[in-house]
């Protein structure tokens, strides 16, 4: 099987934000042919859509996976689930955990229930700049890089590294559910 490059926006503003965007991590290492190639520093960031909700911490993890998408979606959202997200959640609402797939190697896809690369990706500060920490990939849609379509981005809200640094499971022994 071949693998392909990943990315993937996680975001927390309920509860212990870190413990859950570091049981994602630790539970997308786990999916079947995956493993975590690189995970950019936790970022503080205003909510976006509905703005009277704590702050979120979001993250950029690069993954190397030989799931196709549809596979790793359902992936994503059983992760969600475990993790105590509700089945039904009200958009940009506050949430424990939320996986958004940004990237699929260079793929465009427009599926009723997945469309990459993802359509907002390019108007959100919160997940260009966490990806700049690990990669600066190609926008297969703009023909841009991230840096460069950040420095177009009218997205001001508030956006910044925090000290936190999450551990990488593929890389750092822990195994979960092994």
């Amino acid at each position: 099987m071949s693998t392909h490059t990943v990315f993937i926006g996680a975001g927390s503003n309920i509860g212990d934000r870190l413990t859950y965007l570091q049981e994602a991590c630790n539970m997308l290492a786990a999916l079947n042919g995956t493993s975590i190639s690189g995970i950019s520093r936790v970022y503080r960031s205003d909510p976006v859509g509905i703005t009277d909700q704590p702050e979120f911490c979001n993250i950029v993890i690069r993954l190397e996976t030989e799931l196709q998408p549809e596979e790793l979606l359902r992936g994503c959202l059983e992760i969600e689930i475990l993790l105590g997200r509700p089945a039904s959640h009200r958009k940009w609402g506050p949430r424990v955990i939320d996986l958004d797939m940004l990237f699929y190697d260079t793929m465009i896809l427009e599926g009723p229930d997945l469309i990459l690369p993802h359509p907002e990706l390019h108007n959100r500060k919160f997940v260009m700049l966490p990806m700049l920490d690990i990669a600066d990939p190609l926008h297969p849609v703009f023909s841009k890089s991230i840096r460069q379509l950040l420095e177009s981005c009218n997205d001001r809200s508030q956006v910044e590294p925090v000290a936190d640094k999450l551990k990488n499971p593929s890389t750092e022994g822990f195994s979960y559910g092994h």
